[in-house]
């Protein structure tokens, strides 16, 4: 016997139809449907409303795909292996940022667990997995998802997921799945039959959910109960919340806070530690700010200033949103207190923007700093990665910037041997319509930034998914080896020593010759020299070499150091 429950207070009418055979439902004063139904455990089954059947908005499983029948699906208890897992905090780790469609060629959760040795053996601490729940068609970022309590099937769904869960807690790493709330993909969004998901307003991807109008309650219960099953249902060990800017909440508790709440009462009761990671846009400290000073209790959030200080400085690209950076000075300063626009004005955004951070309260930890996102790749033209038009010089110089920095960092696949895959920005909408629409749109969007519409990837175009999957076999190339074990000595070195992880910006100093192009790190009793500069560089620091790009030279008294041309060296005093 089961339950089948669904809360629709619009329809007039509401079924079940279960393996064929439609089933009355009662339904109870707020809007809720239920029907107990003699059926086994895997029935297939939709919901009849008002005579068009429907999928579960909670489904488990959808194995032909977001419009048709869900399915009965419970996790295999007996099949977890990892009740030694006792978590692991995010302070003091680092991050991996990946696609699993484009991770390995095969594209599926059970294909990456056979390259999870290879982050071990790199030194990551977590695993961020892009999107996995039910959107339409084969590939896609995931962000397009409309059934957000299923898993994609083509991955491998809720069992594969399962597996790579257990195989990376095995191995000691840490799980972050990426979680979208702020807006539902375009095909196989039902909610609005069942009931006001979906408010007034609108965004950049779409319309804006309701949780803070009429009826938001069971809206809000409906996103933060499935954040909760995330995390205690498959083991996942935190989650990554996909532009919460964007989430319209004017009431007297903004659910992010409550699913903070939520989120440590559940980690209490589990034994260990859950973290929950913003994306925002808005420069703001609050998100991560404790509760009981004002805050919402996050644990991190991205941080994309240091992401376009480090990498304007290093490109020299001041396109678009980096035409504020690529200065020594604003790197200089966006590495001593964590944002660049703290109340300062943004010529991109023509306004002042941002709030400083109090950096005697606010430990750095509590940033994700990288020189590589899904974003910061996929929403370029044509996706093109660093290691496309930047010397491998250069790339080791970002890495260390970032590995070595007090914030914590992440990667993303494949940056760390200087991958040349593109990662472009691929979708496959089964309407040839949307299709059009998808592509023409992002033709559109970059011709008017001065691109040729020719060289714009057509995101519907199966190629430009297959093109954007990693090639392993670039790892054994001499240059991409060396890229590949500059990056495994940092973040050894990162683990080895306490100043690494110090999170207080303020026992960090730097400093940097904006004529020399050079910028210097001190952590204790550490100091990382980085020539950004295409020529030699001598530097007024001293100390014994302990790592670098190119090797150093130092004059007998070791006061001072030569630093090849796009390197980087880390010295000992």
């Amino acid at each position: 016997m089961h339950t089948f429950e669904v809360w629709a207070p619009t329809p007039e009418s509401v079924r079940v139809d279960v393996n064929g055979v439609t089933h009355d439902m009662e339904r109870t004063d707020d809007g809720w449907w239920r029907a107990e139904v003699d059926c086994d455990s895997q029935a297939r089954y939709g919901f009849v409303v008002d005579g068009e059947t429907l999928p579960d908005p909670r489904s488990p499983r959808q194995p032909e795909g977001v419009h048709l029948r869900s399915q009965l699906h419970r996790l295999d208890e007996s099949s977890w292996t990892d009740s030694h897992w006792t978590g692991r905090q995010l302070p003091g780790s680092s991050v991996y940022e990946l696609h699993i469609g484009t991770f390995t060629p095969e594209g599926t959760f059970d294909a990456a667990i056979e390259r999870l040795d290879h982050l071990v053996d790199l030194g990551i601490g977590f695993v961020e997995l892009m999107p996995v729940n039910g959107f339409n068609g084969t590939h896609n970022w995931g962000y397009d998802g409309v059934l957000w309590y299923t898993v994609h099937e083509v991955y491998g769904g809720p069992d594969g997921l399962q597996r790579l869960v257990n195989a990376a807690h095995e191995r000691g790493l840490g799980v972050i799945l990426d979680v979208v709330y702020n807006h539902l993909g375009p095909s196989g969004n039902y909610l609005e039959r069942f009931g006001p998901y979906i408010a007034d307003g609108a965004n950049t991807w779409g319309r804006t959910i309701n949780i803070g109008g009429p009826q938001s309650g069971e809206v809000r219960e409906y996103i933060i109960g499935n954040a909760l099953r995330w995390m205690r249902d498959f083991h996942i060990d935190g989650l990554r919340l996909d532009a919460v800017h964007a989430l319209v909440d004017h009431t007297g508790t903004h659910i992010l806070e409550e699913l903070a709440v939520r989120t440590e009462t559940l980690s209490t009761h589990l034994g260990r530690p859950l973290t929950l990671i913003a994306e925002s846009d808005l420069n703001d400290a609050t998100l991560v700010t404790p509760r009981a000073a004002g805050g919402f209790g996050l644990d991190a959030q991205w941080d994309d200033d240091i992401h376009h200080t480090i990498h304007a400085a290093v490109s020299g690209e001041r396109q678009g949103y980096y035409a504020d950076f690529g200065s020594l000075e604003s790197l200089a300063n966006t590495l001593r207190r964590g944002f660049f626009h703290a109340g300062t004005y943004s010529s991109f955004r023509e306004r002042v923007h941002g709030r400083p951070i109090d950096i005697t309260h606010q430990p750095a930890s509590a940033l994700l700093a990288y020189t590589c996102t899904h974003d910061q790749i996929g929403n370029r033209a044509i996706g093109d990665r660093p290691s496309a038009y930047l010397t491998p010089g250069q790339l080791a110089i970002k890495a260390a910037l970032v590995l070595l920095s007090p914030y914590t960092p992440m990667l993303f696949m494949g940056e760390e041997w200087g991958a040349t895959t593109p990662f472009q920005f691929f979708t496959s909408h089964p309407e040839p319509e949307l299709g059009e629409a998808t592509a023409a749109g992002r033709k559109a969007e970059f011709a008017a930034h001065g691109w040729n519409s020719d060289d714009i990837p057509d995101p519907q175009d199966p190629q430009t998914f297959l093109r954007s999957k990693l090639d392993w076999d670039e790892r054994a190339d001499e240059t991409h080896a060396r890229v590949l074990a500059c990056y495994r000595d940092l973040l050894a070195l990162r683990k080895k020593r306490i100043e690494i992880t110090d999170p207080w910006l303020g026992h960090l100093h730097v400093d940097y010759d904006e004529d020399g192009q050079w910028i210097t790190l001190r952590r204790g009793a550490l100091q990382i020299v980085c020539n950004l500069g295409t020529d030699a560089a001598s530097v007024p620091a001293g100390g014994t070499p302990i790592l670098w790009w190119d090797p150093p030279t130092q004059d007998e008294t070791a006061s001072a150091t030569v630093v090849p041309g796009h390197s980087f060296v880390v010295l000992e005093r």
